[in-house]
């Protein structure tokens, strides 16, 4: 299965179906079974994540796994149904890993008798993510073996719910629930392993000082030596232990990782001190001591490294709100959020959060939306209007129907999704993962050939450390057996393929959580390289160049009439429309302020517009030819109508008794930003395309207006995947930007597929990038965020080859002292990290946005709407 591709689902097309992908010409399966994500503990290297995948996959049911080393995670996606957990973790426990499990104990009330505790055993059992579930009816509690990360203490409860019975409170032994967060348990770990090795190391270091630069042995050579053992043994097999373990287990598994070498390096370092005392061969106990030391400082630094890089996960995690004020029974109480159930109406006053997705039915307030859209300024919401769990209620007390609860919430959805992002893998990848795959077993080789080449070739071997004598660690006057177990070692310690794993996926995780920040959710690695190389962006028109939503743009009255009786007159005739383009005249009207009066008669003209009878007087409100039904001669409006149209907007004439009162103009207007964005996409070097079903005329002219290169007009909503087929045979790669609803056959056509939308119904799933913001603004930011994470996921992999295809032939030939090849070894790693964590840094906005703050620009110009008259 490993080269199958697993995409994301679309509504669009039944799990069963297969299409060929565009651009790699590979198999694409669509997925019936969610992707699961399984935490995995006891990795220490890409060579043990390639491992874990391999295990997995011959799982039966497993379609495809993608196992991430940083954030210790396996992405599992099923052929069908889901394989059984117990499976997959005994898969993951054979490969000599394990996945972290808990052990709670549930308080159950309600039971009553063995059939009681048995439905309540098989509904816990039931549950993703549990592993193991036992019900006592003596003591009335239930103990639960669950993986924290995949099954949560509110889905146990829930299980136990659907029995009719009820977990009572659950209590910690200070009283309460405890949450330990696991990167902050591992860090401090981590840590104290690094001190410990370190309070041991450093006497080893001041004592091999004085015999390295002095060649004193205090107090004399035998305790100085025997001193050096005792000192190593703590670091090695106490705070070095899981280093131990897991090599062990590598090797028992039939395959070797990371820790593998280092276990190696100073294990045989460590045996040269008791060598010693019965053979001539130097004593690098000490040495042994000094290179785990400076493995555990590195994977503490690590650990710190990671744990900031996965900080996007945790803040989105800390957005949620905790508690939510609802209306029970006319009471208003206070219930932790995962006891909100839809149709609960939330009152959310001013500075609270909003706890989860809704609707306003009552009052008005301004709502700060930054964490979903990256947004500084505030949105006013009115009754209607949706709102996104976890935004913050600025003004007003507003009333919130509850529509999304739980995993169906926008933040569940984007946390998953960066999730997702984070455990993908990038293209340039996979010739890294087939190397760090027999990247171990070819340094162990070459480690046995090194060894052996000391023994074969002494002088040949020598020639090249006398050579190198001008480095002060390099002494030619060591034995052979000496300079060939040195060498070795070094070679041992020095190989990394850490720096391998970890080159892509930290810099994965830090760009999917900053552009989580700032509204771009990423699906994954495959779209951060492919992105960067189109060379087309494709938009659909209306509701995203546009807003969707047409606004009157010209008033222009005749004959005696103002522009505010004009629209007074029009709207009321409107009131009794459905058409969008007639709602649009009453919606201005009442934005004015405009008394609209009351319609004793109204028909609709299918085609041709409206006739209503206000105040005794017959109003016409429609095209050229309503008016030449009714008799009237629309050529004085003839040539105002004709530059209207020109503007590609829709102009109606209005008559009142007969006479032209004057001429009224709709049009779906453009975004704020859509000339500016387009503008930057040009400067990028990149063409841009439009896709819509307006007649030509109509497409050219907003076309013209925000400068786009390509128009496709006329196109039905099922000619939208043949016009993407169009394009992408005549340019290569290129990319939809469409609301990712309609637009989802053309989203999954492209290459990549971005979709662009509001609120929190965004088709997330029919796309490789989501834009929470409604802006093209978010387009630009996407392919800088691209364009910059795929250049540190570049220079980590360059840096990671570099390093060990320059430090291992140097360690061979003898340059390298093995504290020296450790240091190295560990400051790879940590240079991997700390510059994928610099893409936190990285501007993304377009320029002109990073310019000084102006004075507002004037209302855009109006986009063209092709639409039938208003009926």
């Amino acid at each position: 299965m490993d080269d199958i591709t697993t995409r994301r689902n679309s509504w669009a097309y039944t799990p069963d179906q297969i299409k060929l992908n565009h651009e790699t010409h590979r198999e694409v399966i669509y997925m019936a079974a969610e992707p699961l994500i399984l935490p995995i503990e006891g990795m220490t290297c890409a060579s043990c994540s390639s491992h874990v995948a391999r295990a997995l996959r011959k799982v039966p049911g497993v379609a495809d796994v993608q196992v991430n080393i940083a954030t210790e995670r396996a992405i599992i996606t099923f052929e069908k149904e889901p394989a059984p957990l117990s499976a997959l973790i005994k898969a993951v426990q054979d490969a000599g890993y394990d996945a972290p499990k808990e052990t709670v104990v549930l308080p159950i009330g309600g039971m009553t008798c063995a059939s009681c505790a048995s439905h309540v055993e098989q509904a816990l059992q039931k549950t993703p993510g549990v592993t193991r579930a036992v019900v006592n009816l003596a003591t009335e509690r239930a103990t639960v073996t669950y993986i924290p990360e995949v099954a949560t203490l509110e889905d146990l409860k829930r299980a136990v719910d659907t029995t009719g019975y009820k977990v009572l409170e659950i209590e910690s032994e200070s009283g309460e629930v405890e949450e330990v967060d696991l990167e902050e348990r591992k860090m401090n770990e981590a840590r104290f392993r690094m001190r410990v090795a370190w309070g041991f190391t450093i006497p080893i270091i001041l004592w091999m000082f004085l015999e390295m630069f002095f060649g004193i042995f205090w107090p004399n050579e035998t305790l100085y030596n025997l001193g050096l053992v005792i000192l190593a043994i703590p670091v090695l097999f106490w705070v070095g232990l899981p280093t131990y373990r897991s090599a062990f287990a590598a090797v028992r598994h039939g395959h070797a990782n990371m820790d593998t070498l280092i276990a190696l390096g100073t294990g045989v370092s460590f045996l040269t001190g008791l060598a010693y005392f019965f053979y001539p061969v130097a004593n690098y106990a000490g040495v042994a001591a000094m290179i785990m030391a400076f493995h555990l400082t590195g994977r503490y630094i690590e650990e710190t490294a990671k744990g900031r890089a996965s900080q996007a996960i945790r803040k989105l995690l800390e957005l949620g709100a905790k508690t939510a004020r609802v209306e029970r029974d006319g009471q208003e109480v206070e219930i932790p959020i995962e006891e909100v159930q839809v149709g609960d109406i939330m009152i959310v006053r001013p500075g609270e959060k909003i706890p989860t997705d809704g609707l306003v039915v009552f009052g008005t307030s301004a709502v700060d939306e930054s964490m979903a859209t990256g947004e500084s300024m505030p949105v006013t919401k009115h009754p209607g209007d949706e709102v996104i769990g976890a935004t913050v209620n600025q003004e007003g007390l507003i009333k919130v129907e509850a529509t999304k609860v739980g995993k169906d919430t926008f933040l569940a959805q984007v946390i998953k999704l960066v999730e997702e992002c984070q455990g993908s893998k990038v293209p340039i990848q996979e010739f890294a993962d087939r190397v760090t795959g027999v990247f171990v077993p070819i340094v162990l080789v070459i480690a046995v050939a090194t060894f052996l080449l000391w023994f074969l070739l002494p002088d040949f071997m020598r020639g090249f450390v006398e050579f190198g004598s001008f480095l002060p660690w390099v002494d030619p006057n060591l034995s052979v057996i000496t300079l060939a177990i040195v060498s070795t070692v070094a070679v041992l310690v020095i190989a990394c393929p850490c720096a391998l794993g970890l080159a892509t996926p930290t810099a994965l995780m830090v760009g999917s959580g900053k552009g989580a920040e700032n509204g771009i959710l990423i699906r994954s690695g495959e779209a951060i390289q492919t992105i960067k190389d189109v060379k087309v962006i494709i938009f659909d028109k209306t509701g995203t160049i546009t807003k969707g939503k047409p606004e009157v743009t010209d008033i222009v009255p005749l004959n005696g009439f103002d522009e505010a009786s004009l629209l007074e007159i029009a709207a009321a005739a409107e009131q009794g429309s459905e058409h969008p383009l007639g709602r649009s005249i009453v919606e201005r009207a009442q934005a004015l302020g405009l008394t609209l009066k009351e319609v004793a008669e109204f028909s609709a003209v299918r085609g041709k517009g409206v006739v209503a009878g206000i105040e005794g007087k017959t109003v016409l409100v429609g095209s050229r030819r309503l008016m030449a039904d009714y008799g009237i001669d629309p050529s004085e409006a003839e040539e105002t109508m004709r530059r209207l149209e020109d503007e590609a907007k829709t102009a109606m004439l209005v008559a009142v008794d007969g006479r032209l009162a004057g001429v009224v103009a709709v049009a779906d207007t453009l975004k704020e930003d859509s000339v500016d964005a387009i503008a930057e996409l040009h400067r990028m070097g990149l063409q841009t395309a439009m896709i819509t079903g307006d007649n030509r005329r109509t497409a050219e002219a907003i076309a013209r207006r925000v400068a786009i290169d390509h128009v496709l007009a006329e196109v039905l909503p099922d000619g939208k995947v043949h016009e993407v087929q169009k394009l992408q045979d005549q340019f290569g790669l290129v990319a939809f930007v469409g609301d990712g609803i309609n637009d989802a056959p053309a989203l999954t056509q492209a290459n990549v597929g971005i979709a662009i939308g509001t609120g929190t119904d965004i088709a997330i799933e029919a796309s490789d990038i989501t834009l929470v913001r409604g802006e093209l603004t978010g387009v630009v930011e996407a392919i800088n965020l691209s364009v910059a994470t795929f250049a540190k996921i570049r220079q980590n992999l360059f840096w990671a080859f570099f390093y060990n295809v320059a430090m291992i032939p140097l360690a061979i030939i003898g340059w390298m002292h093995p504290v020296l090849a450790e240091i190295a070894m560990a400051t790879s790693s940590i240079t991997v990290v700390t510059n994928a964590n610099r893409l936190r840094n990285v501007d993304i906005r377009p320029s002109y946005r990073r310019e000084a703050p102006v004075e507002p620009k004037p209302e855009p110009e109006p986009a063209p709407q092709s639409a039938e008259l208003p009926a």
